[in-house]
C-alpha cells in the first residue's frame, strides 16, 4: 500500500510531506514580518497596495481555464531512502468534477489507477490486486495539507495554490518578475511570477515552526499550444526530516477534448 501512496502522491505533487527535512531557512515567523521581502523604498503604503492589487489581478487573468484536460507525464521520484522511481502517468481531468490517473512502469504495464472526485478517492493497486475507497478527506490525512479536488486540479494545471489573500509584501527583479509574499493559516508563501504573470516558482513554508516543513515548486519550459501558455516541466522539492524530489515532464497534453474516466473494480480484488 505504501508504494501506491508514493506513486499517487508523486503525481499529485503532494508526496510524503510528513517525512521530509528542512532544506533552507523558512521565510519568517508568522508574528515577525521584519524579515520579509520589501518593496522599493520610495513606494508609499498606498503605492505598495496598488501594485499588489494589480499584480494579483494580472495573475488571476493569466490563470489557465479548462473544461477537460489530459496529459501524458514522465515522473521521476526520489525519496529520502535513495530509491528512485521512473514511471509514466496518463492524466485526465474534468474541471471541478474528477481527476483520473493511470500509472505505468516498465514494459508499459499498468500498476495503479486512481479516481478522485469531490467526495471520494478510489485507488486500484493492480500489482497487489487491492481496491481502496475513502472520502476525499483521505488526501488531507495522507499529506497533512488542505487538499481538495479543486486545489489538486489547480496544482496539476499549473495555477497558483495556497496564496493567501493576506499578501504583506512584494519585490521586483530586473527581468520583470514579481514575487509576492503571503501569510495564511497553513503556509508562508513566496510566489514568483514571470513577466506574463505565470508561475516561475512557488515556495511554501509551514506556519508551524516546530515542523519546519517546506516545499519548493518550479515551473519552466513554457510553450504556447492553441493559445495557451503551459509549463511542460515541473520540479518539486519537499523537505522536513527527509528530502523528496519529484520531476514532472509533460510529454503531451490537450485541452477541452472529449474524455472517458474508466474505473471498474475486478471481482477478485480485495478491499483495502
Amino acid at each position: 500500500m505504501r508504494i501506491t501512496l508514493v506513486l499517487v502522491a508523486a503525481i499529485l505533487l503532494m508526496a510524503s510531506c510528513r517525512s521530509t527535512r528542512k532544506i533552507q531557512t523558512v521565510i519568517s515567523n508568522k508574528r515577525d514580518t521584519s524579515l520579509v521581502v520589501n518593496p522599493p523604498a520610495d513606494h508609499s503604503r498606498e503605492d505598495t497596495l496598488a501594485f499588489i492589487h494589480k499584480a494579483v489581478a494580472n495573475m488571476k487573468a493569466a490563470q489557465l481555464d479548462f473544461t477537460t484536460f489530459s496529459a501524458k507525464i514522465n515522473v521521476d521520484y526520489q525519496g529520502s531512502d535513495g530509491k528512485k522511481y521512473d514511471v509514466n502517468a496518463n492524466l485526465r481531468m474534468y474541471k471541478d468534477s474528477a481527476i483520473w490517473i493511470s500509472i505505468t512502469a516498465i514494459f508499459g504495464i499498468e500498476g495503479l489507477r486512481a479516481y478522485i472526485t469531490r467526495d471520494s478517492v478510489k485507488i486500484l493497486n493492480k500489482q497487489d490486486k487491492t481496491y481502496t475507497a475513502r472520502s476525499v478527506a483521505y488526501l488531507q490525512e495522507v499529506t497533512a495539507l488542505p487538499l481538495t479536488l479543486h486545489s489538486l486540479q489547480e496544482i496539476l494545471i499549473g495555477n497558483p495554490v495556497f496564496l493567501d489573500s493576506n499578501i504583506i509584501s512584494y519585490s521586483r527583479s530586473g527581468n520583470n518578475s514579481v514575487s509576492l509574499l503571503s501569510i495564511g493559516d497553513w503556509f508562508k508563501g513566496l510566489l514568483t511570477l514571470n513577466a506574463a504573470y505565470k508561475i516561475e516558482n512557488s515556495k511554501l513554508d509551514d506556519i508551524d515552526i516546530n515542523r519546519s516543513r517546506t516545499c519548493n515548486l518550479s515551473y519552466t519550459d513554457y510553450e504556447n499550444k492553441k493559445g495557451v501558455d503551459f509549463s511542460t516541466r515541473r520540479r518539486i522539492t519537499v523537505a522536513e526530516k527527509g528530502k523528496l524530489d519529484i520531476k514532472l515532464d509533460f510529454k503531451s497534453y490537450d485541452f477541452n477534448e472529449t474524455l472517458s474516466f474508466p474505473f471498474n473494480v475486478p471481482k477478485n480484488y480485495k478491499r483495502d
